[in-house]
């Protein structure tokens, strides 16, 4: 028999910590060779704020000798359609040996991605949401009618992963639960094939709401939009017994913390920012510096890291400048499960400033054209 280990959250470093409101994804192997289990976490969004399926495919390239039994577990939202997808097909070319279980919640995406495990385990008090694909664009009429094809398409895709995991659920229906954004409890996704087997309830709340991100969803459970106004354990924190460093090391200490994180570029934000008031708030600025540029690289902005940081925002504050840039440069769209939320501000389409003096000299010129021609 294999060796039975109790669900755990690890950071990447391998050290056990409490789950937090952030993304969680991580790897573990456990057991001797003979008993090895590998247990994949995916505790966050799916796609480039997140858990991007080629992580996600090159880890588990990495550590998988394929023999050994893979459980992936699951409490996402959901997220960009397409690595949802990818990591469908990933676990189901495991075959038999992959076991997909959903902690709390397998939304959007995410639903998507577990149904490619050969079993899945949904636990009493989890859930699994199924709705439409969901994108943003801008353009003229041709430009929205090419985008609305792509999404019927993609619809197409999501159908198929369901139904690839559950061949005998009825198509129309399928596709009505689809369309009215469903959420479907532990007995239900049993009940229709999307999940196998009802497993012990959980306690996950850290990770189920990523904050508002849950309001985004029309039908969204009030129970589950409850968890969002739990306060959380907070531990006390340990008193700073760090020597004091003088402002050279100090500054010394974020040239070489940026310099190794390849960011030389935000040393004098850093600086600014900290003051060099202590080690304590110098590691804190180097460990938030990288998140805020990994995430301007993630949206192709990487120039805007240092303005972030200056103006003291915050994971969330600069994902959503990166999303309004993102909507209002245009050029193109992103399928995306995710949808807006609802205090997102409208879209909006500015005309073309009307140039008046453009327009009364190409109507002289003409004017004129017509009056030597009449003469000739």
């Amino acid at each position: 028999m294999s060796k039975k280990t109790k669900p755990r959250v690890y950071d990447k470093a391998g050290k056990q910590v409490k789950v937090a409101d952030k993304s969680w994804y991580t790897l573990q192997a456990s057991g001797e060779a003979e008993q090895r289990n590998i247990e994949i976490f995916v505790y966050g969004e799916i796609g480039a704020w997140g858990v991007t399926a080629n992580q996600f495919v090159q880890d588990l390239r990495a550590m998988d000798d394929g023999v050994s039994p893979v459980i992936v577990a699951f409490n996402s939202i959901g997220g960009d359609l397409f690595d949802g997808l990818a990591i469908h097909n990933a676990l189901s070319r495991l075959g038999e040996r992959c076991t997909g279980r959903i902690d709390a919640l397998a939304a959007s995406a995410a639903s998507v991605a577990v149904c490619g495990a050969h079993r899945v385990v949904i636990a009493a008090n989890a859930m699994l949401m199924i709705h439409n694909p969901y994108t943003f664009t801008s353009g003229d009429a041709e430009d929205f009618r090419r985008v609305a094809d792509v999404l019927d398409q993609t619809l197409e895709a999501i159908i198929a992963a369901y139904k690839a995991k559950a061949p005998d659920i009825d198509d129309a229906e399928l596709r009505r639960m689809v369309n009215a954004e469903t959420w479907l409890t532990a007995n239900e996704a049993v009940a229709l094939g999307l999940a196998d087997e009802v497993g012990d309830g959980l306690k996950v709340s850290a990770c189920l709401g990523q904050g508002s991100v849950l309001q985004r969803f029309q039908h969204a459970p009030p129970e589950l939009l409850a968890q969002l106004d739990e306060e959380p354990e907070v531990e006390p924190p340990e008193p700073d017994t760090a020597p004091v460093l003088d402002a050279a090391k100090l500054a010394l200490m974020v040239t070489q913390g940026c310099a190794a994180a390849g960011i030389s570029n935000l040393v004098d934000p850093i600086l600014a920012a900290t003051k060099l008031e202590s080690e304590t708030v110098v590691q804190a600025a180097l460990t938030k510096a990288k998140a805020l540029h990994g995430l301007c690289v993630a949206a192709r902005l990487p120039e805007l890291t240092g303005e972030f940081i200056a103006a003291g925002l915050d994971e969330a504050a600069v994902r959503a400048r990166l999303f309004d840039k993102l909507v209002s440069s245009g050029g193109g769209f992103e399928i995306n499960n995710a949808l807006p939320l609802d205090n997102d501000p409208a879209l909006t389409v500015k005309a073309k400033q009307v140039d008046s003096q453009s327009i009364w000299a190409t109507r002289q010129a003409a004017q004129n054209g017509n009056s030597k021609g009449a003469r000739a």
